[in-house]
């Protein structure tokens, strides 16, 4: 037997290590585990190459609980070490790399801005356990290696009895980590962080129930046996090639990621790239509605099927983090923090294929199938509107996918709009004029006034739109989206017919100074206008700048500083050639003047949706004495 000290610099590293190396205590098991994996996958290489003269077979890595004997054992049939690599590998190589990390981390590394640590794996173990063993035996022919440390910088080394080629790590768990001796416990880490590593983990076993024979009689009891309980899955779908896996795959893996998910995905991604880096994955596209506060981190990053983390901001680009599914790449940085890592040229451009292949495949999925990407469009198009706003390589690509829908359930790419509104909505200065509803319902009377002037109305609801149609006129100019309820129809598409009033100048003057003395100065801003005698009387309307400018505020991201915070503000369109602004002219008695401006007044506001509470209450009041 050998017995040691540990070269190094700090007398006691352990709790430093048990401080600074990781901010999550349980990473433990993920560390020890993966370095098993690690031990297994190159014995296999070495075996394929011929390099080790052993049976390769099929190895396990099995996690075991001690209870009693307050112990956790992670057991590998992998390459197992001698005693000289022992003394390499773990007294030398690994500690001096805990210390480098400590030396270089040890303020920052308290934050949660460090994402994991292979490597140091090993080490980890300390956080959890006051002693720790390791009995392991080499695939080459020499004697097992027993090492012992307990947390200080000494160590014994000495022959073991082992026979079976592999490595046990015995873990003597200290007072303050107890929970980790709870079935339920490991469990739940295993399933977290080891669900689909590359070798099957054992932990425990299971009663499986034999089939019954075809000449069973009928008072047959089946058989049942004990078998291992394996907890992964090594071979998960990201893994296989696209060609392998059909429409049924998918969806069932995407409910062994998700068990609690009861919806199915809408369609799914499949990221396969070996050039110039490395990355797998299946993102997928849940139903999504329009409320931007969906719930994000539900992609979950791997490196070699090792679970890292759900938060993937950098790696994904921001506008698809409400998505969900597996993104894993051996060539994303671990042991930087998260500015570093959105500084990472990598990482840049792991970004910027991930953009590229969902723009590519939504608009395969747009070609190959319209009809069926129109029924999703409202499923997905917040995700997409975002990606226009936020990322410009997909704004150059979404003109080929990204859909217009109007209130009669028509859908037009923007060249679609282009060409087919052209000839009735361009107004006189040439300017292609969309018109947009945001409530079918609220905006109804509205919409409709434009469909019978044979308008088109698109249906633009999203919360982000203002943001939207601002981009877009940017990169059009002469083309303007405009509200529906934002003026009357003839001046949101002027053309080249005016029509005549039936008041002369001196009569709306007068007719005007009546309405300002009744209708409310801070809230509307009183415009004659001539319009058709059968058009309403009275329209409120809502300018399109400041309503824009307000909304753009509200959702962040532009508009006018303040603006949010503003009152609303209407105009009161009111037609001159209407019987009704004749009436309220010509009508001596002030008492019964004012009461026709509040009544038609009331009307307007109620179509759009603005008459409520106790104004609401004295309308229907007033509505029912007049009809006494």
């Amino acid at each position: 037997m050998t017995t040691g000290k540990i070269n190094v610099s700090v007398e006691n590293i352990f709790p430093l290590i048990k401080k600074f190396l990781y901010s999550d205590h349980e990473i433990f098991l993920r560390e020890l585990i993966s370095n098993g994996t690690d031990a297994t996958l190159k014995l296999k290489h070495l075996t394929s190459i011929g390099e080790a003269k052993v049976e390769y077979g099929n190895p396990i890595i099995e996690v075991k609980i001690d209870k009693e004997g307050k112990k956790l054992h992670i057991i590998d049939q992998g390459l197992g070490m001698t005693a000289d690599e022992v003394e390499k590998y773990i007294n030398q190589v690994a500690f001096s790399g805990a210390e480098e990390f400590l030396d270089k981390y040890k303020d920052s590394a308290k934050d949660s801005g460090i994402i994991g640590h292979f490597g140091l794996g090993f080490y980890s173990a300390f956080m959890v356990a006051e002693k720790v063993e390791i009995i392991t035996k080499s695939f080459k022919d020499e004697p097992a290696a027993h090492w012992t440390c307990d947390g200080s910088p000494e160590f014994t080394l000495e022959p073991a009895d082992k026979t079976t080629r592999g490595t046990e790590i015995i873990l003597h768990i200290a007072e303050d980590s107890l929970e980790f001796l709870e079935e339920f416990k490991i469990k739940e880490l295993l399933n977290k962080y080891n669900k689909f590593m590359p070798v099957p983990i054992k932990f425990g076993t299971k009663t499986e129930t034999l089939p019954k024979p075809e000449d069973a009689p009928e008072d047959y009891v089946n058989e049942t046996v004990e078998v291992d309980n394996i907890i992964n899955n090594p071979n998960p779908a990201w893994t296989k090639q696209p060609t392998e896996l059909s429409a049924e795959d998918y969806k069932n893996f995407y409910h062994e990621l998700y068990p609690m998910q009861f919806e199915e995905p809408l369609f799914h991604i499949h990221l396969n790239v070996d050039y110039p880096f490395n990355l797998t994955g299946i993102l997928y596209f849940p139903k999504l509605g329009s409320d931007l506060q969906i719930q994000k981190d539900k992609i979950q990053l791997y490196q070699n099927q090792v679970y890292v983390t759900d938060n993937v901001e950098g790696i994904v680009p921001e506008f698809l983090m409400m998505l969900k599914g597996v993104v894993d790449s051996p060539d994303i940085p671990l042991n930087v923090s998260r500015s570093g890592l959105q500084a990472d040229a990598a990482v840049k451009k792991i970004s910027n294929y991930i953009t590229r292949k969902v723009a590519d495949k939504l608009k395969s999925l747009f070609t190959e199938n319209r009809a069926d990407f129109e029924q999703k469009w409202n499923d997905i198009k917040i995700v997409l509107e975002y990606g226009m706003l936020s990322e410009d390589k997909f704004y150059e690509k979404a003109g080929a996918f990204v859909l217009y829908p109007t209130v009669d359930d028509k859908f037009y790419t923007l060249e679609e709009l282009k060409t087919n509104l052209a000839a009735n909505q361009t107004d006189k200065d040439g300017k292609l004029v969309i018109l947009y509803a945001g409530n079918k319902e609220a905006q109804h009377s509205y919409i409709e006034i434009a469909k019978e002037k044979g308008y088109e109305v698109l249906l633009l609801d999203s919360p982000i739109i203002s943001h939207l149609i601002q981009k877009i006129e940017g990169d059009n100019s002469n083309m303007t989206f405009v509200r529906v309820d934002s003026d009357h129809i003839d001046n949101l598409i002027k053309k080249e017919e005016t029509t005549i009033s039936k008041l002369s100048e001196e009569e709306q003057t007068n007719l005007k100074t009546v309405l300002e003395t009744i209708v409310p100065k801070q809230t509307y801003s009183v415009q004659l206008e001539a319009l058709d005698s059968n058009a309403a009387p009275f329209i409120i309307t809502q300018p399109e700048f400041m309503r824009r400018m307000k909304e753009m505020s509200q959702s962040g991201g532009g508009g006018m500083f303040g603006m949010g915070n503003m009152p609303e503000m209407y105009n009161l369109v009111v037609n001159t050639n209407s019987e009704l602004a004749t009436s309220i002219l010509n009508n001596k008695d002030k008492i019964a003047q004012e009461s026709l401006v509040k009544q038609a007044l009331d009307l307007a506001k109620l179509s759009q949706n603005l008459l409520k509470g106790e104004a609401l209450t004295a309308f229907v009041k007033r509505s029912f004495e007049l009809i006494k």
